[in-house]
């Protein structure tokens, strides 16, 4: 990408399961946000061609970046002042350039891959094809009801990106099959979307078992929380009388539960507000959807996520080659324009990491040097 957000020109490898991590503003979302702004214009209809009418849409269901002065870069040049995204697969590169408008919400599209978008569609399944989820970091909170929208939970299958219509697509897909077998239950011979759930969800907090169900006479869904089974189990409770890491975590569980080949997934801080082991388990979770066929580009400030993948890598759930780790962090003076690199640890076998830049997961070490002095 060249000239958008953090990056006055940045390169990102891509692997089936890609780590990104670093300081905050550092440029992390930005990868995420640039894929999620491809999408978005494209499900729009305005990268099928370059004309007045086409461009990169800044604002809608994915993300709202605001206008041109938000995403250009401050130390671009004059020779090249507008803002590229490319993706290379394959050897093949697919590139889209937008003009610069200081105000504008819609970048005109300057120059697009040949074929225009047709061809970028067909090469590009993953992006611009069914399976794609981004989850935000800004996701849904416990709450009494959800909406019930048929065009995104049942005709699309989209979770939203702030998973809103989570609940939704649990109640219309409770009893469809998953396939892979990193997902489903183990030693089961089948195992429905709920029940692989719920299996995954009990990783996070054991015991505990969801509903979802239709609001009779409104166009609004319902989640309940149940815990234990059978004689031991306990009543029904809404999602505002549990705890909140659980309803923050379950757009992550379901949008890798009902992850399919050719699936994208994008996730912002899938960690937050869950306990450590937790943490850990949502990496290997996010390991069996790559296992199942899906591309994962997770952003994350857990440690335990690192360590979930690299314990992942070592036990042979993935292999080194199918990862990829980046650490961003904040380069040059705010007075000449700073910008971000990246810097990219190689995994090796044994989950080991090549390099251990400073700032990379070092802060408990740090304490604890402090602590012992």
């Amino acid at each position: 990408m060249t000239n958008f957000k953090a990056f006055a020109r940045q390169e990102v490898a891509l692997a089936p399961f890609t780590l990104l991590t670093g300081l905050n503003s550092s440029g992390k979302s930005t990868v995420l946000q640039a894929l999620a702004l491809l999408r978005q214009s494209y499900e729009a209809g305005l990268l099928d061609h370059t004309d007045d009418t086409s461009g990169f849409l800044l604002n809608g269901e994915l993300v709202e970046l605001g206008t041109g002065q938000d995403v250009r870069h401050e130390s671009y040049t004059e020779n090249d002042p507008h803002i590229t995204i490319a993706v290379t697969k394959d050897k093949s590169l697919y590139k889209w350039k937008a003009a610069y408008g200081r105000e504008d919400d819609l970048l005109k599209l300057l120059d697009a891959p040949p074929g225009h978008h047709s061809q970028a569609l067909r090469d590009l399944p993953s992006l611009f094809g069914p399976g794609f989820q981004y989850l935000r970091a800004d996701r849904i909170v416990p709450a009494v009801s959800y909406p019930r929208s048929h065009d995104a939970a049942v005709r699309r299958s989209f979770l939203g990106a702030r998973g809103e219509h989570t609940v939704n697509f649990l109640r219309a897909h409770q009893d469809d099959t998953v396939t892979a077998m990193s997902l489903r239950l183990p030693e089961a011979s089948t195992t429905s979307l709920l029940e692989a759930t719920d299996y995954w969800m009990q990783r996070l907090c054991p015991g505990v078992n969801i509903l979802a169900d239709g609001i009779p006479g409104t166009d609004t869904v319902r989640l309940s929380y149940g815990f234990g089974s059978g004689f031991s189990g306990s009543g029904r409770y809404r999602p505002t009388n549990v705890g909140f890491g659980l309803t923050y975590a379950l757009p992550i569980v379901v949008a890798c539960v009902s992850a399919r080949p050719g699936s994208l997934i994008l996730l912002e801080n899938p960690e937050a507000h869950l306990h450590p082991q937790g943490q850990t388990w949502l990496a290997f979770l996010a390991v069996a959807a790559v296992a199942a066929g899906a591309q994962i580009i997770l952003e994350t400030h857990s440690d335990h996520v690192l360590n979930g993948l690299r314990l992942a890598v070592k036990d042979g759930r993935i292999s080194a080659a199918s990862t990829a780790v980046h650490f961003f962090r904040r380069t040059g003076q705010a007075r000449k324009g700073q910008t971000s690199e990246v810097v990219s640890p190689a995994m090796a076998d044994d989950g080991m990491l090549s390099d251990w830049p400073k700032g990379f997961f070092d802060e408990w070490e740090n304490s604890l040097e402090q602590l012992l002095d």
